[in-house]
């Protein structure tokens, strides 16, 4: 007698539950008595010829970064640290930060205020793309599709995903991104859309409406090969720093349990300052 297909499921139709000791697989470490193997490699080994935006990469895709995709993930990681005293996840921190929390519990905090409004808008940017190259992909061009998807989204009167912001009227962080995915000849279908879409969007405005940092990592994201279901998670990974630095800093120069204004903060820090050049920089 034949058996049937195991499908994960009991003859009643419901889902097995799995045993403490069945087996599983993964992909991503090996860990046995002295070695440990991420995705094949001995982090041993890579620890001080990798960097974190690499190893990160490495992690997320199975496979090392090419040497300019490195450069501009660190980019990308670089350009969400911080954004100061107002974003909710930085008063979500100060705030648990006042009440003598531990760091753990401030940065914790922070990562539980991101929201489709705050930190969330890169992966519905990254789906907004790949609905737009579809387009492109069945014969439209960049303006059309672009002027497509623009038209459906005002329809149902919501926002354009990776545009606009609060604070700038011209993104510094977005620029940046592109500049170095251009100079890195990493300047895939995915940014050309998000310029399509910009031109389209702001055919008739004054201001124009910019393309915000969301906008720029879900683009970079998609044209270097990460899935769009960790967009969102690069953000996160870009902010705890900064949200580590806002608890520390909170604890050590402010009173406990004191009622925050966020738009009171003022700047004592050093003025701006120039980074020293390095070889990589002239390389660029």
């Amino acid at each position: 007698m034949t058996r049937p297909a195991d499908n994960g499921s009991t003859p009643t139709g419901r889902p097995r539950v799995g045993r403490a000791h069945e087996p599983w697989a993964t992909a991503i470490t090996h860990v046995e008595p002295n070695r440990i193997l991420v995705r094949g490699y001995p982090v041993d080994e890579m620890m001080g010829r990798l960097s974190f935006a690499e190893t990160i990469y490495l992690l997320l895709v199975g496979e090392l970064p090419s040497p300019a995709i490195g450069r501009l993930m660190e980019a990308l990681l670089v350009s969400s640290v911080d954004h100061g005293t107002t974003p909710p996840s930085t008063l979500a921190t100060r705030h648990v930060a006042s009440t003598g929390g531990s760091m753990r519990s401030c940065v914790a905090a922070g990562i539980l205020a991101f929201g489709p409004y705050h930190g969330g808008d890169i992966e519905s940017c990254m789906c907004f793309l790949d609905a737009s190259l579809t387009l492109v992909r069945s014969g439209a061009s960049y303006d059309d599709a672009a002027a497509r998807m623009v038209g459906e989204y005002r329809q149902r009167h919501e926002p354009i995903p990776g545009f606009g912001h609060r604070v700038h009227t011209h993104d510094p962080r977005s620029a940046r991104l592109f500049q170095m995915a251009l100079e890195l000849e990493l300047d895939g279908e995915y940014m050309q859309m998000m310029r399509a879409v910009e031109r389209v969007l702001n055919a008739h405005r004054d201001p124009r409406i910019p393309i915000n940092v969301d906008g720029a990592i879900a683009a970079v994201c998609s044209d270097i090969g990460l899935d769009r279901s960790v967009g969102n998670a690069m953000f996160i990974i870009s902010r705890v720093p900064g949200l580590v630095a806002q608890a520390h800093e909170e604890q050590q120069r402010e009173r406990r349990m004191r009622q925050i204004d966020a738009t009171g903060a003022r700047y004592d820090g050093p003025p701006e300052r120039r980074l020293p050049e390095r070889r990589a920089d002239r390389q660029l």
